[in-house]
């Protein structure tokens, strides 16, 4: 719970009646690795913190080397297919926790009572809505804006520690090459 208020916290100060209302519908979820705890035609249900672990989202197909990834998430970041949890509609994507993954997470109708109820809520509405608009932006400026060696090389900068932790398949996906271009560019670079 440490890790939640330090990070919001940064933002706002929080009192100690809407912290301890808002913790009170937090729950611990322990995912193991390669879990997909978010399927195509589900509705999410959630938003989530990550306290440890690394998520990927993606596109499924047939042939899972089709897949797309779009997005990666990591330590001290929200998680949440937040357009349908916005619209408790199906989602057209997958959530995968890549390694054992922790978080804490709140209920849509849960949120809905920490909204009603205190100033945090809308907080962490905001704050996530913000992350993942941001999120969406840049990556869609790398694809219009970049080549894919300068979008593995702004990625490898950027998140070093992606390539310890995420297969390059998943990698290649997200910078919208094949597996056989992405060792190409490796070896270039």
């Amino acid at each position: 719970m440490e890790q939640i208020k330090a990070y919001l916290e940064q933002i706002a100060n929080i009192s100690e009646t809407d912290w301890d209302f808002f913790t009170s519908k937090l729950h611990r979820r322990v995912i193991k690795k390669k879990t997909i705890f978010l399927k195509v035609n589900e509705v999410e249900n959630h938003i989530s913190f990550i306290e440890s672990g690394v998520v990927r989202l993606f596109i499924p197909k047939d042939n899972p080397e089709k897949e797309i990834t779009f997005g990666f998430s990591f330590k001290n970041q929200f998680i949440s297919a937040y357009d349908s949890f916005l619209t408790q509609t199906p989602s057209v994507y997958q959530l995968q926790a890549l390694t054992e993954t922790t978080v804490l997470s709140i209920t849509y109708s849960d949120l809905q009572e920490v909204y009603k109820t205190t100033q945090i809520g809308n907080l962490i509405g905001r704050l996530t809505a913000e992350r993942l608009f941001l999120l969406k932006s840049k990556r869609e400026q790398y694809l219009l804006n970049l080549t894919a060696e300068e979008r593995y090389l702004k990625l490898f900068k950027e998140r070093p520690e992606l390539l310890k932790v995420i297969p390059l398949k998943y990698i290649s996906s997200y910078i919208g090459v094949t597996a056989q271009a992405l060792s190409r560019i490796r070896k270039r670079v």
